[in-house]
């Protein structure tokens, strides 16, 4: 596997990572079709995109660092298959060589569904074990999501 590292999406690249987006996060946070995607990347500033491709180029995985309310923020994900190989930590490893702070969400409840319906496992404890730290009074709630707030600083 290899990183691309790129301030642009190509129009195939947006397609690949938003199946992986679907295939990946919780059914409450997909979108429907590519301008609801881009959308989510037309709402942010300053992207850096990391794309984690095998040997015959195809995305899987997809790290986005952005400025998002004064901070730098960060969105991850790896293909389900490719989970527990190290490829995770690889991302961020790769893009904390040129930050000195990433701020995230993460999904910490149970019961979280997949759009194929398959449980959404949190990742908060990939996050602890990659120096993040979980801002337990920080919180994203909705009707069907609850988040943490997760922190990392280059020391």
């Amino acid at each position: 596997m290899k990183i691309k590292i790129s301030n642009q999406l190509s129009d195939s690249e947006k397609a690949a990572i938003l199946i992986l987006w679907n295939n990946e996060y919780p059914a409450q946070i997909s979108y429907s079709g590519i301008e609801d995607f881009e959308a989510f990347l037309g709402n942010h500033e300053n992207f850096r995109h990391f794309l984690l491709k095998d040997d015959d180029e195809n995305i899987k995985g997809w790290l986005a660092t952005f400025r998002r309310g004064g901070e730098r923020w960060f969105s991850i994900i790896v293909d389900s298959r490719d989970q527990k190989k190290g490829y995770g930590t690889m991302l961020l490893n790769k893009v904390k060589e040129s930050e000195n702070e990433l701020n995230g969400w993460v999904v910490d409840g149970v019961g979280n569904l997949k759009l194929d319906g398959g449980e959404y496992f949190s990742p908060i404890e990939f996050y602890k074990k990659n120096g993040f730290e979980i801002l337990y009074g920080e919180r994203l709630e909705s009707e069907n999501l609850s988040a943490v707030k997760i922190k990392w600083k280059s020391v």
